[in-house]
């Protein structure tokens, strides 16, 4: 299904829509006050924004500093152009060591490489260790936002999940009762594992080290309990210097869930004595994004969620309805560049309204980049061929004034005649399914300023009588 097919399909469940909606338009509300804190925020974000700018302007050269830096430091580094390729390599490292159980902490990189269903056809078991990740991983489905994969679901549906899985009373759904036995059941998937796996939020070319943030420390407890530690990383998680890391901390967390900072800020920067520490670098389609000058832009994504948080449509259609690793407005950006004719809807799946712009902590025009999407898609045929010719006779009639105008005089009479079943039959008119159409006006404001213009015309000017100042 194209995103308004899932889109409407998730609608039909007006509760669970409502809730949805409330729920993150809640953790908007937490970034918002949080933000409102900090006096110099703006200027953080465009601190931020020129970092990234000219990180990406020297891009190859952060990279291989980065690398230089870390192989010194006892770093294996991996390079993967693709997503078939970081598999592969995840896959070596795992073998070489004959491990069968890995535990991982949330990398959406290894979301966008299908990385567990290749390593499970491989015989390793895959335990995503973090809490909402453990909860989709159960029910199979992939996250429906990157920051809280699970906020499309109910307590009361984990609570089921959890019953289904972790053999819990049939009933249970209080939420502290179902984290504590998530924590034991993964307590135990953490000792038994041999490898773990985390992603990058940040990786820094100075010193070859890279963070990891979380709040519930489950990439610490990974990588501190097994002899090997993976790190999957995009190439465009790279800054240059240490003292740039606390600009993008002070604006990650504000802008994802509203906290002054995640309760892990995790540093690596070798293998502790007796370990393997592995870091594969992962293009995938970036570099081709980059090479795009109107949304390279995109690569300063930082994965905060906050534009989807803020976002009315991704807020009322779900993230499973943009069918892409990363929804939401930045997914919208992103998903063209790997498959324009699959994702042609997604940069429609926007009002515009440049919310998702101004809450962005590193300045990303997305609202911009969406329209510009929508161009290209037009100019490439890819959007539905009904759509192609609605627009093209719309564009003919708004070319032509008069056209305009008396098509306008025929809309106003046709609607004021149509029955009201009719006019907001669903069938014909989608738009009135949940509005009420508005009143018909008599005459349009061309008419209407016509029409005054020409009686002002005919208004005849008295003198205005000259005073003698003395």
């Amino acid at each position: 299904m194209n995103h308004p097919q899932a889109a409407e399909q998730f609608n039909r469940d007006i509760d669970r829509t409502t809730w949805h909606d409330k729920a993150l338009w809640f953790v908007r509300q937490k970034r918002d006050r949080a933000v409102y804190q900090v006096p110099e925020w703006e200027q953080l974000r465009e601190l931020a924004s020129q970092i990234k700018n000219h990180t990406l302007s020297r891009l190859d050269d952060y990279l291989e500093e980065f690398e230089r830096n870390a192989q010194q430091n006892g770093i294996q580094v991996h390079w993967a152009a693709n997503a078939e390729e970081h598999n592969r390599i995840v896959l070596s490292i795992l073998q070489k060591h004959n491990a069968k159980r890995m535990v991982k902490s949330k990398s959406m990189l290894t979301e966008e490489c299908h990385l567990n269903p290749f390593l499970e056809k491989h015989g390793i078991e895959v335990v995503d260790t973090d809490l909402g990740e453990r909860i989709i991983q159960f029910s199979h489905e992939p996250p429906s936002h990157i920051v809280m994969p699970a906020i499309h679901l109910k307590k009361e549906e984990v609570g089921r999940i959890f019953h289904e899985h972790l053999g819990t009373p049939a009933d249970a759904s209080d939420p502290q009762f179902l984290t504590e036995t998530a924590r034991q059941h993964l307590r135990q998937k953490f000792v038994a594992a041999e490898v773990a796996l985390s992603g990058v939020n940040f990786a820094i070319a100075e010193t070859g080290g890279f963070v990891v943030c979380t709040n519930e420390g489950n990439a610490d407890l990974g990588v501190t309990l097994t002899p090997v530690h993976i790190a999957s990383m995009g190439i465009e998680k790279i800054i240059p210097k240490l003292e740039h890391l606390g600009v993008f901390t002070r604006l990650l967390t504000r802008s994802a869930t509203g906290q002054l900072i995640t309760a892990y800020t995790s540093h690596f920067h070798k293998p502790r004595p007796g370990q393997e520490l592995h870091v594969v670098i992962v293009d995938n389609g970036r570099t081709e994004q980059l090479g795009r000058p109107d949304f390279r832009n995109s690569l300063k994504c930082i994965r905060c969620g906050a534009c989807m948080n803020t976002c009315p449509v991704y807020r009322r259609s779900g993230g499973h309805s943009y069918d892409y690793t990363v929804p939401g407005p930045i997914g919208s950006i992103l998903s063209p560049n790997t498959d324009l004719k699959k994702h042609s809807t997604l940069p429609f799946a926007s009002t515009l309204c440049g919310s998702c712009s101004d809450v962005c902590p590193v300045k990303i025009d997305i609202h911009v980049q969406l329209y510009k999407w929508r161009q290209i898609i037009s100019k490439e045929k890819v959007m539905p061929a009904g759509k192609r010719l609605s627009m093209k006779v719309l564009a003919n009639v708004l070319a032509r004034p008069s056209l305009y105008a008396r098509l306008g005089r025929v809309a106003r009479k046709v609607l004021s005649l149509t029955p009201y079943a009719i006019s907001h039959a669903g069938a014909i008119n989608p738009w009135a399914i949940a509005r009420e159409l508005p009143e018909p006006p008599k005459q349009s404001f061309r008419d209407w300023y016509a029409q005054n213009a020409a009686k002002e015309m005919e208004t005849p000017v008295s003198p205005t009588p000259v005073v003698d100042p003395n």
